[in-house]
């Protein structure tokens, strides 16, 4: 055969297998971000399952306000409709996700707040401790989170950059969303020591 032949067979072989590396390496990458995406999901279903307990505890205290327990449970009920498959991480169906979840971390947060007005609720031991279990699992969310943003950067990046694009745009590969923070949260809250009588 003629040396000009083997030359082109060589650089065909070499194009084959470099798209088999590249196709390979983002079908890697998806699956981390697939796993990263059930991390996220079991910290908040782990938040979800704490919820139901502290309702209850918080329903045992006389008096207490009837409209911000109903918030937390409407916004728990809406966060736990809100499913979001890994196959379907686009950035519009994350933002929705993450809008259904700020919602019930607002209503949890105001539930809290609320707290501080019943003494003897804080100091019961049940209520002490889920207080501390959603703490934890808050920071277990966020770590989570900052995992699977990382996931999502690795993947995002081999999937846009050339001439893996080209493969990634064959093989149906596209980009996926980040968990954004939450809309005013780049300004500073305003802290005032000053009373005013």
């Amino acid at each position: 055969m003629n040396k000009k032949i083997w030359i082109g067979l060589g650089v065909i072989a070499l194009v084959i297998f470099w798209g088999i590396g590249s196709r390979n390496s983002m079908a890697t990458s998806d699956q981390e971000v697939k796993a990263s995406w059930a991390n996220v999901q079991s910290a908040y279903q782990r938040r979800s399952d704490l919820i139901p307990n502290l309702v209850k505890t918080v329903q045992g205290v006389a008096n207490f306000e009837k409209s911000t327990l109903t918030a937390v449970i409407q916004a728990r009920a809406s966060a736990t409709q809100m499913k979001l498959d890994a196959k379907d991480l686009s950035p519009e169906n994350l933002q929705k996700f993450q809008a259904a979840q700020s919602s019930l971390s607002g209503a949890l947060s105001r539930l809290l707040v609320v707290t501080e007005n019943y003494p003897q609720l804080r100091a019961t031991e049940n209520f002490s401790e889920l207080q501390a279990q959603l703490e934890g699992t808050e920071n277990r969310i966020k770590e989570e989170r900052d995992r699977f943003n990382t996931s999502v950067k690795n993947y995002n990046s081999i999937i846009v950059t050339f001439p893996s694009n080209l493969i990634a745009s064959f093989s149906g590969f596209a980009e996926k969303g980040f968990f954004q923070a939450e809309a005013g949260s780049e300004k500073a809250p305003e802290v005032n020591f000053d009373e005013k009588k």
